[in-house]
């Protein structure tokens, strides 16, 4: 007879547990990793949303941007930066435009993920406009150029001299498909 009072109880002691689980996992751990993700720039979270920013470069000063894309395995695109890097100085507004193409005969919704490193510069990366903000449309075959336009924050620190931005590219279809089974 003990034995099974201390059956129920462990019972008990195990549901509360896995329902905290569940709560933590449902209700405080996307908020969690947003502020993370906000305060690192880890999965490319920098000013998801247009910037208001005023000019002042620093002319004494060089930072070099390397641009780096993927493609999700799933997703049938081409993506490519228009050019492998760039040289910048802080403060000063910059543009670049990265080029997509669809390579199925079905349209297409897809959507590039940034990163930004070292996360030291994640928030110092500022994206004024970027095609990473919303998901892209894309027809059969279509081909098109995507602009972003960004400042490095003066206030980088000194020993940062190299900051790369990666893109992977995804094609949403995929994710939705299974969203729905």
């Amino acid at each position: 007879m003990p034995e099974n009072k201390e059956n129920k109880s462990l019972v008990r002691q195990l549901l509360i547990v896995a329902a905290g689980s569940f709560a933590f996992g449902v209700f405080l751990l996307p908020p969690m990793y947003d502020v993370f993700c906000e305060i690192t720039g880890f999965g490319g979270r920098t000013n998801a949303e247009a910037a208001t920013v005023e000019e002042n470069p620093d002319l004494s000063r060089e930072i070099r941007i390397e641009f780096v894309t993927t493609v999700n395995s799933y997703a049938q695109f081409e993506f490519a930066a228009d050019t492998d890097s760039m040289t910048v100085n802080p403060g000063k507004m910059y543009y670049a435009t990265f080029t997509a193409k669809n390579l199925s005969a079905e349209d297409k919704v897809a959507q590039a993920v940034p990163s930004v490193a070292p996360t030291t510069a994640a928030e110092h990366f500022t994206k004024i406009e970027c095609f990473c903000f919303t998901s892209q449309e894309f027809l059969a075959d279509e081909e098109r150029a995507m602009p972003l336009q960004f400042i490095v924050d003066p206030d980088l620190p000194d020993y940062v001299d190299t900051i790369t931005l990666q893109y992977t590219f995804f094609d949403t279809a995929p994710v939705a498909a299974n969203f729905e089974n």
